[in-house]
């Protein structure tokens, strides 16, 4: 009788793989990774790696003059009618048109300073790009892929989520607290909505189009937008370094999703329950861009200094899945039917550097203190790129990062950069260094000092 019950749960969990498999079948996820200068391409039916897009050289080759090749590719969206990604670079400002097809570039169109985000219009016709390093919308016609407007707005636009009917558009800030709502005919600004911070980055439209979420990565919270009224209905916290915000439809009900970097976490909260929490699911390093299949059973998730997506089972809260890609992807796309056959991976690349990213945490000296420190350390060419996050720190204070000889003498013997944290105590940036001494042996371990007291007041141990 056993063995009947067993082979029965057998061949249903068969047929249940080979459904879910014909079901993603057409569909793709794509990452924008800002350090390989690579689009990801990830077949869902089976979460496997295809290859990748290459648009430019890796870091950091692009720093010298850049005639040639994508710098920073950073923003992603995908239209299923045209069956095209649009991927924005930030340091050579452009917007790169890709077939999903054959993964063949179409053109490049060069916008303004920094660009950030790619938002197609509901209809397809255009697409609106947030030119960040600026205060205005680049507006390109998909018909003749060439700009044809800009739309002045608040400095720092950050990304646009338009309304379902796609008379409005919705313009996060990076550099102004508000939210500029935007007549897509008149391309005039008809109402600026107040919001709790100056840096939003990211911003999403509920399914039902009533709703627009926006994230506040400076103060580590989510703003909630009423689209019927234009009015803001809910502020609430979700944690430090507070990255991307999503809707998952799952069943009846309405999730809100949200990347916490700061925590290495997806938290999920209910929509019709007040925006109540009701899960926090731990992912690895530093969780960046975020979206739910079309389903609503899982979601993707890009793990920024892992150089991994992640799946999330929306039916369990688990992950399922982790899947190896390109360095430092930052924004993700799920992209549904976006080829002909499954086995259309045409025009696809290996991936250049195979090797893992090392993420090194630091802790307190003293437990008592609340202070976070992540590293993520990748190999370019004979020296090492080290990604670092500083959270709760003295606030406008001077330290330095080091490597250390001992693990039991902590001392600053290699020092890697100095900087000071910002008024509320953050700091990120990046920075290249040697792992190894003249003598050829090994640092044991990074330390933070305060220069200000001369203490090393974190650790973290490098791993062999």
């Amino acid at each position: 009788m056993n063995k009947i019950l067993f082979l029965i749960v057998f061949v249903l969990t068969v047929f249940c793989a080979v459904k879910a498999s014909e079901q993603y079948a057409l569909d793709r996820v794509y990452t924008g990774n800002q350090v390989s200068n690579t689009v990801s391409v990830i077949a869902p039916a089976t979460n496997v790696l295809l290859g990748e897009i290459i648009l430019g050289k890796p870091y950091p080759n692009v720093l010298s003059p850049l005639y040639k090749g994508a710098s920073l590719v950073h923003g992603l969206r995908y239209d299923e009618g045209r069956k095209i990604l649009a991927v924005v670079s930030i340091g050579s400002n452009s917007v790169t048109f890709i077939s999903t097809l054959d993964n063949k570039v179409l053109k490049t169109v060069y916008v303004g300073r920094a660009p950030h985000e790619p938002t197609f219009t509901p209809d397809g016709k255009e697409i609106w790009v947030t030119v960040r390093g600026e205060a205005y919308l680049s507006v390109i016609n998909m018909d003749t892929l060439t700009e044809t407007t800009r739309v002045p707005v608040a400095d720092g636009p950050g990304m646009i989520a338009f309304s379902q009917d796609g008379k409005y558009a919705y313009v996060c800030s990076s550099f102004t607290p508000e939210v500029d709502v935007v007549d897509k005919t008149t391309y005039r600004v008809i109402k600026k909505i107040p919001v709790i911070s100056p840096f939003s980055p990211n911003i999403y439209t509920s399914p039902d189009g009533k709703l627009v979420a926006l994230t506040h990565k400076d103060v580590g919270k989510v703003t909630v937008i009423d689209t019927s009224r234009n009015e803001v209905i809910k502020v609430f916290s979700t944690g430090a370094i507070t990255n991307h915000v999503s809707f998952a439809q799952t069943g009846e009900r309405l999730l809100l999703a949200v990347t916490v970097g700061g925590e290495n976490c997806v938290k999920f909260f209910d929509v019709a329950d007040d925006y109540k929490q009701i899960a926090t699911i731990p992912v690895d390093v530093l969780p960046h861009g975020l979206w739910p299949s079309p389903d609503g059973r899982r979601l993707y998730v890009g793990l920024e200094y892992s150089d991994m997506v992640q799946v999330i089972n929306l039916e369990n809260m688990t992950v399922s899945a982790s899947i190896k890609i390109g360095q430092s992807p930052q924004a993700l796309v799920y992209a549904q039917n976006a080829v002909n056959s499954p086995r259309d991976s045409n025009n696809l690349s290996n991936p250049r550097d195979p090797l893992t990213a090392q993420v090194i945490v630091l802790k307190p000296i003293n437990a008592e203190d609340a202070a976070f420190g992540q590293l993520s350390v990748r190999q370019i060419g004979r020296t090492k790129l080290i990604e670092q996050l500083f959270l709760k720190l003295k606030p406008e204070t001077s330290y330095t990062l080091a490597f250390s000889k001992s693990l039991s003498k902590l001392q600053a013997d290699y020092e890697i950069n100095a900087f000071q944290t910002e008024s509320n105590g953050k700091y990120a940036a990046q920075s290249n260094a040697l792992l190894q001494n003249a003598g050829g042996v090994d640092y044991e371990c990074v330390v933070l000092r305060d220069d200000t007291t001369g203490q090393i007041v974190m650790v973290g141990e490098i791993v062999k």
